[in-house]
């Protein structure tokens, strides 16, 4: 009997963290979509619908889940110093094939307005380095949204 409570505890706490895990990907990943949005100093709607449909595609998310993400990634985005905060979380959470993924997100967002500027593609790169990503898959990720 209390083997099987402890055995649910621990089940519910291993479930919790990895929700948890989730969840920080989810917003790390929110938050730098959000700077190549606006790198060019103007996000644009076709923009932010764009970060929306990735969410909720990459993730599989409801309505409300990407809602909430979304404007904690805004708010975490603006209180940041740097892209590390972001990256880090990734770095640690992420596979090579889920940040190669980002990357490609990321290309899509910048490209969304039909316009690509020198602001976001730096920022893209930036991120491509900070995560390791190699040159052959930044350009790869460049490619497909294209």
């Amino acid at each position: 009997m209390l083997i099987n409570k402890l055995k649910y505890l621990l089940g519910n706490k291993s479930a919790a963290a990895t929700e948890d895990k989730h969840r920080a990907l989810e917003l790390a990943c929110a938050a730098l979509m959000f700077e190549v949005a606006r790198a060019d100093f103007t996000v644009e709607t076709i923009e932010q619908q764009t970060v929306t449909t990735l969410l909720t595609d990459q993730f599989n998310l409801s309505t409300d889940e990407v809602s909430t993400i979304t404007e904690a990634a805004v708010e975490q985005a603006d209180a940041a110093t740097c892209l590390f905060e972001f990256t880090r979380t990734l770095n640690e959470l992420a596979s090579a094939e889920q940040k190669r993924d980002l990357l490609a997100m990321m290309w899509r967002v910048a490209m969304a307005d039909n316009e690509l500027s020198r602001y976001e593609e730096h920022v893209i790169r930036k991120v491509a380095d900070l995560l390791y990503v190699p040159h052959g898959d930044f350009i790869a990720a460049k490619q497909s949204a294209m």
